[in-house]
């Protein structure tokens, strides 16, 4: 990898996390086609890659949170739990069942275009509901979607908070009260993702370590604009960054869509 490639890899990180750690989301599921389609990152190597920028860049906007007592309560707990275990089977899957690159967008498409309707269509009634916030999910619920947001995460290389975080506020959970507990499961079990390739790449021939220069490279662009986007919370409009990842994750679901039906 040349120089050029870390410089466009920092930048890519930093400006995806400016905008997706305010609402829990540590950018990952955006930058991972940045990485296929931009930087050239082989597939299955870009999932570990991907986690692995997730583990450079998570401590940013956790410290901030950290700082602010976001970290405190039950449901960072209950989401690490459920989540952890969830990426060491999807790692596992990534590599020896859904090795493909087709089969590798398909999964990006199935992933990101309900994603981002939902994001889209939560953000543009949200104003038209007249009814009060919905019953809170129960912590064994919690756990059980953590660990199937887990799986999902392991296969695609994103952590899993992208998923947890519009669902559980969906639920009726706060913002502020997912956002960080999602950053830090995201942040754990990227950390047992990447040592799981890791790991893996010791027994099976390919592509499947993790590219180490380019995801430190857009870690460190993730762990300066993390911090700066969790910092920014209380002072952007909610409205308009939710609606705004909706709109990237259904083009960047869509894009995925269009390429596997060609």
């Amino acid at each position: 990898m040349d120089g050029w490639t870390a410089v466009l890899g920092f930048a890519a990180g930093l400006l995806i996390s400016v905008v997706t750690a305010p609402v829990g989301v540590s950018g990952a599921v955006f930058l991972l086609p940045v990485q296929v389609s931009v930087l050239g990152v082989p597939s299955p190597a870009v999932t570990p890659t991907n986690l692995l920028y997730n583990v450079v860049a998570g401590p940013g906007a956790l410290l901030r949170h950290h700082r602010n007592g976001g970290l405190r309560g039950p449901l960072t707990r209950l989401l690490v739990l459920g989540t952890v275990p969830g990426v060491v089977a999807g790692a596992v899957i990534r590599v020896f069942a859904v090795p493909g690159p087709s089969v590798f967008r398909l999964l990006i498409a199935v992933l990101l275009l309900p994603l981002g309707g939902w994001l889209c269509l939560r953000t543009l009634h949200r104003a038209a509901r007249t009814r009060g916030p919905g019953r809170e999910p129960s912590p064994r619920s919690i756990t059980r979607l953590a660990l199937a947001v887990g799986v999902a995460g392991g296969i695609y290389g994103i952590g899993g908070g992208s998923l947890l975080g519009p669902i559980l506020v969906g639920r009726g959970m706060p913002v502020a009260k997912v956002a960080p507990a999602a950053l830090a499961a995201t942040f754990a079990t990227s950390v047992v993702g990447a040592g799981t390739y890791a790991l893996l790449a010791l027994t099976v021939t390919g592509d499947i370590a993790p590219y180490w220069t380019l995801g430190v490279a857009c870690g460190l662009g993730g762990l300066c604009g993390g911090y700066l986007g969790a910092h920014l919370q209380p002072r952007l409009p909610e409205t308009a960054l939710r609606l705004l990842l909706g709109v990237l994750a259904l083009s960047i679901g869509g894009l995925y869509a269009v390429q596997i039906l060609r």
